[in-house]
């Protein structure tokens, strides 16, 4: 399971991410608002740990930021904010749930698994669903969506893209995709990888604004919405 958590406080950051982690869970940290944001809308995470008090966005503004262009992302808040009118908000910001500081980690960590285990609201799970960006990969229909646009892809497309977003901000080298998605040892002699690229980025590039699949010459390529 995937967690960011978003907190300020780098001894209770720091604490949170090596009690998850010795449970077997993945952990990504960010100290502000802004650095919150742009991990959760172009990364997936099952679950987002959200404190209210932070530099750059707060908390009630970033979870409605998140739930806007991630409706199913689940979000608990962490905070020391507790009164009646805090949760209120919170709630109506579109948290998923919230859980006061401070608190007993085995409950934290029960929350996070049950908020991680809740069906989104069309019935399918969100784990089946790979987003970067304003791209979108429906693993259980097999569907591309890039802003309002579907994309047709072959099963070799899709399974390459799959891959890409299963590592983001990764730079993966022409070797290491030959292997793992055709199974077959990196030639100098083929180019069935650019081949796939190209189609690939003219599919779900060339009429989209940020360009996400980009070429580090000499290293591989990258899905990133920076260039």
């Amino acid at each position: 399971m995937k967690v960011l958590v978003i907190e300020d406080e780098t001894q209770v950051s720091a604490f949170i991410k090596q009690g998850l982690e010795e449970q077997s869970f993945e952990v990504d940290v960010a100290f502000d608002g802004n650095i919150g944001e742009r991990l959760a809308l172009s990364r997936d995470y099952d679950v987002v740990l959200l404190d209210i008090v932070i530099p750059g966005i707060n908390g009630f503004d970033l979870c409605k930021i998140i739930k806007k262009k991630k409706p199913n992302l689940p979000i608990l808040m962490l905070t020391t904010l507790g009164t009646t009118t805090d949760k209120v908000t919170g709630f109506e910001a579109g948290a998923d749930d919230y859980l006061l500081k401070p608190f007993e980690f085995e409950e934290l960590t029960a929350r996070l698994r049950a908020l991680a285990r809740r069906p989104t609201m069309t019935g399918t799970n969100h784990a089946n669903i790979l987003r970067f960006d304003d791209l979108k990969l429906d693993l259980e229909k097999k569907v591309a969506v890039r802003g309002e646009k579907t994309i047709k892809l072959s099963a070799k497309e899709f399974t390459l893209l799959e891959f890409f977003i299963r590592h983001p901000g990764r730079v993966i080298s022409r070797a290491e995709l030959a292997e793992k998605i055709w199974n077959i040892r990196f030639d100098t002699g083929t180019n069935v990888v650019e081949v796939y690229i190209n189609m690939l980025r003219n599919k779900i590039d060339r009429d989209f604004a940020p360009k996400l699949l980009h070429t580090r010459i000499g290293l591989g390529y990258v899905l990133s919405n920076e260039a």
